[in-house]
């Protein structure tokens, strides 16, 4: 990227290509969060983009105050040797304003670069690079339903503490000199209000439940036909590694029982949608892959007779890191532990009872409707069948869609999206009954998501904080409306629980009850969720709501082991739950190390659940490689260079570990197969690799499969002399050369290298317990194993502060990467770093 700046005197104004500084540096950064840089390494990009003013050296210069008022009144705050703040307030008030106060010192750019995507409002500093993003996100409304959150949240007990956090962020926003990037934007941010922390909530929903998967099939069985649909994109993975591995009867109170069918639910096929508006949702959705580890056993299976909850979610990689741990004390409770940062209260950690965490359930929370659609006509009849032809017609077009006997008009609300060095644009928000209107070169869906009515996520966290047991958890978790996550937890009274989270919306067709993976027909009323108000306050409780009663959600209390690794929730679930769910090799892999220990009798201890969580073996090496050295000795002798190869593998124990041969000869071998099966006939059919299936289908399809075009053994062999040639192509010796932490960037790390971490080789697959996609940045996001009420080590990839100045930047990225953690200390002992008091005059 060209950074031509020419000088001339101080006083004299520059010349600067301005698409590569402010507005070119954000352009591929959308979600990413933001941090700062090395004195070292500092001055050539600082001389570049501020000479004039100076304020970018300002900022290396930040260090917080020492004293601070405080409208809610007294608290302190101490730092940890890792920059973790232990925030003690005389009440809840006092210390969440504090909570805000330090969230934006540390994290500042982080939280607004968030919202303003959430907001559709990054084109303001970027240009129009981000704009189809934005009118994504505007569309979508995400700021509508925040707003809504926020109605119901105000007047719950969170709502005042929700206030003093973002009193706070504005305090230190007006008080503390701003972070680098605020100086190299030449931006300043705008008030942090109570909606924008609810935003976030929907952000982190969005990021966890956003899918489009009903379009991707149908564009698949449009492309290859309805039966490699069903060949490649099985609803159900034949493996015997569900969450919840006994099935109970359905009137246990603690249980998830069947209703006696073999397949309670019935499906319908749905017409074809186009791969353009496929492909551009696509890139708003959950990113593949993403999910997470934890598990529980109980107190009779460990050392010290107390539970062990063993959590590290597996979520975007970026620097700062997308977690901010903290520590608050008040009167109330004593709470240690993860959040996002824009989020008062603590996500996942522990109290002084209890501990708990969340890995994705991958849960179907979002339908698409198409509609009857027509341009308006005065005057015309409100017959149902009218126009009817114009099924597809582009919402760009129409004024009305309908719905049931009756032409509606759509609901539309104009916003202005601000391009920075361009012509600001007009976007109309369009929604129906449903939800919003998605359009894309001529093609439209309506979309009904749980996250776009009020929700009571916010709610149930802070109560989780407060929480002395597992029945006020159970409570907690009723009000847990968004996202559906796995919620595992453990207390000190040696109580264990697993239970779904989130809304789960029960669908129908003619009374008949249906699956959510297909295109409703949104004008007959099909498949829509009773009780559900978008972008309003839904009846989610009531009897007769079209949602799955809390009681009957899959759960189970007092497990004496259980293991989550966002695999198939149960064999025989009461209610359709979803059919996105992770390949089973990380949770098969975790029942076998705790199945293997307990079944010997032995106990566990802190230290064994953390040496599982960096467990490298790769289950897809287990079902693939036999075959492999097989297929290479069928083919007889083909070369020397290959027979070696099959060698190795076949002396090989499945761990990829960084300084492996064989672990990078595999990687790379399973890269080569995957296109070699499935690149011919998906590129015919015009689409990339996004649309290939799992790894499970891949290893699983018969030997006799068309897939292989008549030899499966060539496939293999062709596959192997590829990566062969790679390999000695690219010079890698050991798995680390390839497996490496480089795409773990700042948004500012093509312009600025110096701003990431240092590449460092990496240990662990996508199909691994010690999680790292090299390929996505995706990877243990946090780790952290606890004992309720004893103790409890976490390790974050980064550093707890999003300024490159501190010292706590990238202090924890070395002991992240070696599966080492630290303590989760509590401790308040110690000299005061900050001490915020009660403002003069405050009540």
């Amino acid at each position: 990227m060209d950074m031509t700046v020419m000088w001339i005197r101080r006083d004299v104004p520059i010349t600067v290509k301005r698409e590569t500084t402010r507005r070119g540096l954000l352009a591929g950064a959308l979600a990413a969060g933001i941090g700062g840089l090395t004195v070292s390494g500092a001055g050539e990009l600082l001389d570049s983009f501020a000479p004039l003013s100076g304020r970018a050296w300002n900022a290396a210069d930040r260090e917080l105050s020492e004293s601070v008022e405080n409208p809610y009144g007294d608290a302190t705050v101490r730092y940890d040797d890792y920059g973790v703040p232990t925030i003690e307030g005389d009440d809840e008030e006092a210390a969440y304003f504090v909570v805000g106060y330090v969230q934006a010192y540390d994290r500042l750019f982080q939280l607004d670069l968030q919202r303003r995507v959430m907001r559709g409002q990054v084109s303001e500093l970027v240009g129009e690079a981000t704009l189809e993003d934005d009118e994504f996100h505007v569309a979508m409304d995400f700021a509508g339903a925040a707003e809504a959150t926020w109605e119901h949240v105000a007047d719950t007990p969170a709502g005042p503490l929700v206030e003093a956090y973002a009193d706070g962020v504005n305090a230190a926003m007006e008080r503390e000199q701003l972070p680098l990037e605020f100086e190299l934007l030449d931006y300043e941010p705008r008030e942090w209000t109570p909606v924008d922390s609810m935003l976030m909530e929907k952000q982190i929903s969005w990021d966890l439940t956003g899918s489009f998967s009903e379009l991707r099939r149908a564009v698949i069985a449009d492309r290859l036909g309805e039966d490699v649909l069903e060949e490649l994109y099985p609803e159900r993975m034949d493996h015997d590694v569900p969450i919840l591995r006994e099935t109970v009867e359905e009137n246990d109170e603690n249980g998830n029982g069947n209703d006696g069918n073999d397949s309670p639910f019935s499906t319908l096929e749905n017409d074809a949608v186009g791969r353009e508006l496929t492909s551009w949702l696509s890139r708003f959705e959950s990113p593949t892959g993403v999910g997470s580890n934890s598990w529980v056993v109980a107190g009779e299976h460990t050392e010290s007779g107390s539970p062990i909850v063993a959590y590290d979610p597996h979520l975007t990689l970026m620097t700062p890191p997308l977690w901010y741990e903290q520590h608050v004390e008040t009167p109330e409770t004593s709470v240690r532990g993860a959040t996002f940062p824009g989020v008062p209260f603590i996500i996942t950690g522990a109290n002084e009872t209890g501990t708990w965490s969340f890995t994705n359930v991958g849960a179907d929370v979002l339908d698409c409707y198409e509609y009857d659609l027509r341009e308006s006509n005065e005057g015309s009849s409100d017959d149902g069948d009218e126009n009817s032809d114009d099924h597809h017609l582009s919402s760009t077009d129409a004024d009305e869609y309908r719905y049931g006997d009756e032409w509606r008009e759509f609901e539309t609300e104009e916003r202005t999206i601000p391009v920075a060095d361009g012509e600001d644009r007009t976007f109309t928000i369009k929604k129906t009954v449903h939800g919003p209107v998605l359009e894309r070169e001529g093609q439209t869906v309506g979309v009904a998501w749980t996250g776009h009515t009020a929700t009571r996520t916010t709610e149930a966290i802070y109560e989780f904080e407060r929480s002395g047991g597992l029945e006020e958890v159970l409570e907690a978790t009723r009000r847990f409306d968004l996202p559906t996550q796995n919620l595992v937890y453990a207390d000190a009274d040696g109580r264990t629980m697993y239970f779904v989270t989130g809304k789960l919306p029960v669908r129908t067709i003619d009374g008949e009850v249906v699956t959510g993976n297909q295109i409703f027909d949104g004008s007959e009323g099909e498949g829509e969720w009773t009780g559900f108000t978008p972008f309003g306050e839904s009846s989610w409780d009531e009897e007769g709501a079209g949602f799955v009663p809390f009681a009957s959600k899959p759960h189970a209390i007092d497990p004496d082991v259980l293991a989550t690794a966002n695999q198939r929730v149960t064999d025989d679930p009461t209610y359709y739950v979803g059919v996105d769910y992770a390949t089973p090799y990380r949770g098969g892999r975790i029942y076998d190390r705790l199945d293997d220990r307990l079944e010997n009798g032995e106990s566990t201890d802190l230290e064994f659940h953390r040496e599982l969580q960096n467990d490298t073996y790769d289950g897809r090496a287990t079902q693939l490689v036999p075959d492999l050295v097989e297929a290479v000795e069928n083919y007889g002798t083909i070369s020397d260079v290959l027979d070696d190869a099959a060698e190795t593998l076949a002396e090989w124990e499945y761990h990829m570990d960084r300084d492996s041969y064989p672990a990078l000869l595999f990687a790379r071998w399973l890269e080569h197969y995957r296109r070699e099966v499935f690149e011919p006939e998906f590129e015919e059919a015009d689409l990339d690799d996004s649309y290939y299936p799992n790894d499970w289908v891949l290893a699983t399809l018969p030997e006799d499969s068309d897939w292989f075009d008549d030899s499966r053994d060539e496939r293999m062999v062709a596959a192997l002399e590829t990566a062969l040639e790679e390999i000695d192509a690219e010079g890698w010796e050991t798995y680390g050369d390839w497996n490496t932490t480089a795409p773990i960037e700042h948004p500012f790390g093509v312009e600025a290298p110096f701003l990431d971490y240092e590449k460092r080789p990496a240990d662990g697959s996508e199909a691994t317990v010690k999680n790292y996609r090299v390929d996505s940045a995706v990877g243990a996001s946090w780790r952290m194993v606890v004992e309720p009420g004893g103790e409890a080590q976490a390790i974050l990839p980064g550093g707890n502060s999003g300024d490159y100045f501190s010292d706590h930047y990238g202090d924890q990225f070395e002991m992240w990467l070696e599966g080492e953690q630290k303590p989760m200390d509590r401790t308040i002992e110690g000299d005061v770093d900050v001490s915020f008091e009660q403002s003069e005059g405050a009540e």
